[in-house]
Parts: structure tokens; sequence; C-alpha cells
């Protein structure tokens, strides 16, 4: 698969998700099988104007490459500024456009989804980009439309396509939807066989078969996960194996806390005291579920104010299960 001139060697993406992506969590699952990892979205306004913690937002390293930095706002200038700004500043290997968050303050600007309204402002954004950037592939991710009665997903592929995008990630849900009820992976078919430009599938894919099935379905040329790699990296293992027809043993609670451990460490080594805190509790949440007694630990960690009370919390918690750091 090809994006642009950039070669992908694994098309099993890791999608970009605000407040989790950040580079401890990148490198986890590249390491457990994402083939490219896409930054969380920052904001064109927020890089324009030199924020230092929006710049701390794509901090990235080598091992992470292929990488992609996603970026959204309303003003098609701004946008487009952003973009340049980040190819001399970082040099990521793409650059992708977020039409696809459904946040409501971010909608009603133009921004994110709220660009599938105005396919004109799209295009704007979009040319800008395009033309800030010509040496690295610009892609696109989206959502179908705003609801089921203005479904514009594969006319606004064909737009993206004549005006340079080189891929396309498609959530078939609309903004209306949010994140409930089914995706319509019919629509990634019917944008597949819109363009000549790789489509990359997202939405509602759990495990390895959800990853088959919609391949076969779709005949989209890649996949993007989200929601399913959130407390289980594992998923970017186990979607490669099935694929190619080999089982993969579920992680133990032993897996989970020694990873915890790590991802702890990861995180205070880059992140400020109370990112770091914060951030663990928000992975902890998810790692920590399925066994005896986890909703109460859960609780203890929201309860801890420090990563040293984190790590104290998590030796107990090793102690307990007669988990051994490796």
């Amino acid at each position: 698969m090809h994006i642009g001139n950039l070669k992908i060697e694994n098309p099993i993406f890791l999608a970009p998700m605000a407040g989790v992506t950040d580079h401890p969590f990148r490198v986890l699952c590249r390491e457990f099988g994402a083939g490219v990892v896409y930054t969380e979205f920052v904001s064109a306004e927020g890089i324009v104007r030199g924020s230092d913690r929006t710049l701390d937002m794509v901090y990235f390293t080598d091992d992470e490459r292929p990488i992609g930095i996603q970026i959204f706002g309303h003003d098609p200038l701004a946008v487009g500024e952003s973009a340049r700004t980040l190819y001399e500043k970082v040099k990521p290997d793409i650059i992708d456009i977020n039409f696809g968050c459904p946040v409501p303050k971010i909608v009603k600007r133009g921004a994110g989804s709220g660009a599938l309204k105005d396919l004109c402002l799209m295009d704007e954004i979009v040319s800008s980009v395009v033309s800030a950037v010509p040496d690295i592939p610009v892609t696109v991710k989206m959502r179908s439309g705003v609801d089921h009665n203005s479904i514009v997903s594969t006319d606004a592929a064909r737009r993206l396509e004549t005006l340079g995008i080189k891929a396309i990630t498609l959530h078939p849900r609309t903004v209306k939807q949010q994140y409930t009820g089914y995706a319509d992976w019919r629509l990634i078919r019917e944008m597949k066989e819109a363009v000549s430009i790789p489509v990359i599938g997202n939405g509602d894919i759990t495990c390895g078969a959800d990853a088959k099935k919609m391949l076969e379905e779709t005949g989209c040329d890649g996949i993007m996960l989200g929601r399913a790699a959130l407390g289980n990296p594992w998923i970017f293992t186990e979607v490669l194996n099935y694929l190619d027809g080999k089982p993969t043993p579920r992680p133990t609670l032993e897996d989970r806390l020694r990873l915890c451990r790590r991802h702890h460490e990861m995180l205070k080594s880059v992140h400020r005291e109370i990112h770091a805190v914060n951030m663990t509790k928000k992975h902890f949440a998810w790692y920590l579920k399925g066994f005896p007694g986890a909703s109460e630990w859960r609780v203890k960690f929201m309860r801890t104010k420090s990563t040293e009370e984190i790590g104290v919390l998590l030796d107990s918690l090793m102690t307990a299960f007669k988990v051994e750091d490796l």
C-alpha cells in the first residue's frame, strides 16, 4: 500500500484520539504491531500561534515512523500555515486533516466534521494544506455526513481525490450519531469503488475477526483502530495474527500489570507531574478490568495525587497478585 510516495508495509493504523494518542501510547502500539500511528489532533490556530502546549502534543521520535500529525481548524489559511509550520519544524511523514470530530464546540465553528456541512469550505481547507506541504502526502479522516439525511462521504471523497488528497479514512457514522449505533460499512465499500486513492476503514472493529470481515466486505486498503486499543494495545498483534491465520493468546493479568508499570514510567519521563498523573489514571481505568477486585483497585488509583503514590499503589497491586517486574 502506498499513500502518495510513502510506502506502508503494514496497513493497520492507530487512530488519532484526543487525550490518548500521546508519545508513550503510540510507542506501545507500534511495538504491538501498529503499522502507522497518528498524533492526537492539534489546533491549527495553536500551531500558528506557536503554543508550546500544542507543539508538545506532536512530539515524536523516529521509532514511531511512519507517523501522521492530525490538524483541525475552520480557517483555510490558518490550517495551511499550520501544516507548513509542522513540516518545517518536525517533518512528519503525513499531514492528516480532521473532518471527523463530532464535538459540538468544534463542529459549530466549521472545523472537524463541521466541514461536512459546507463542502466548499472543505475544498478550501484541503487546497490550502495540499499546497502548503507539497513534499509529503496529505490525508483526511472523515465521517459519513451530518445525519442520515445528508450522507456526503462518497461525493466528498471524489472532490478530495481531485484536490490532491492521497488517502481517506472513513468512520461511517454521522456527526449526529457521535459514537452510538452502528458504523455503516457499506459506505466504506461505496467510497472505495468511487476513488482510486487508498481508503482506510474505521469503526466497530473490536477483534481480529472484525478486521478481516471489514477488509473482505468493503475492499478497503487498510483498517484503523481507535477505541478497541484503549487498555488493549495487544489488539494490533491480534489483528495481524488473525489475518495470518495464527492464534493470539489473550493478555494475562500479569501482562496487564507489567504494561501498567511500563506505561506509567514512560508517562513520567515525558510529561509534567500533574499531566503524568492524569494520563496514568486514564489508562489504568482501561487496563484494570476483568479480575477480582478490579473496580476497587481502579477507585484507589483515581484517588492518588502523585506519580509516587501511583507507584506505591501499583507495587501493592502487583504484590497482591504475586506479579514480579521483569
